[in-house]
Order: structure tokens, then sequence, then C-alpha cells
């Protein structure tokens, strides 16, 4: 009886995509602390007296910094200088909007 088990060469073979996500979400951490820096930068010692009552609208931000990087990362494909790029500004102008409104500008 005769195999006729195809045989499968290593350019037919399923190709693993790599984890898009893990870039995605490192980037979006990244980002959140480098945006949660940017008050203390621009007005000093004094936005920790904001952030003592308004730490809970910042902490929720950080899943949703996290959430924002691998869905961009996921949407560009492993593409690092847009991912970062796009991530950046997303997790700064979300920052900065919460930021803005809470303290009444």
């Amino acid at each position: 009886m005769q195999d006729i088990t195809p045989v499968l060469t290593n350019s037919q073979q399923e190709q693993e995509e790599p984890s898009y996500s893990f870039l995605g979400g490192i980037s979006g951490f990244v980002f959140y602390w480098l945006a949660f820096a940017v008050p203390f930068l621009v007005y000093g010692s004094n936005t920790l007296f904001f952030l003592l009552y308004t730490w809970p609208f910042f902490l929720a931000l950080m899943p949703v910094s996290v959430l924002v990087g691998i869905t961009v990362s996921m949407l560009l494909r492993g593409k690092l200088l847009f991912t970062l790029l796009t991530t950046g500004v997303l997790v700064f102008s979300l920052f900065w909007l919460i930021f803005s409104f809470l303290s009444g500008w």
C-alpha cells in the first residue's frame, strides 16, 4: 500500500506571526508615564497637590493607554515607527484632555 500523505516543505508550513500586542502594551505603558511627567515639567511641583485629589481619573488612564497601544499596534501590524508615533500622540492627547477638563481650562 502506498503512502499518499503530502510532504510539506518549509515554505508551505504556516508561519507564526509575531506578537504585536506586546509591543503595543509596552509602548502604551511607557507613554502613560511620560504623559504623567509632562504636567510636572510644565507647572512644577504644584501639580502634585492637584493630583492628590484627582488621582483616580489619571489612574484609570493607565489601562486605557495600554489598550490604545495594543489596538494601534495590531492595526498597524508591526510598523514600529508609526505605532510609537500614533500611540504617543493618542496617549498624550488623552492625558492632556483629562488634565484640562479637571483643571477647568
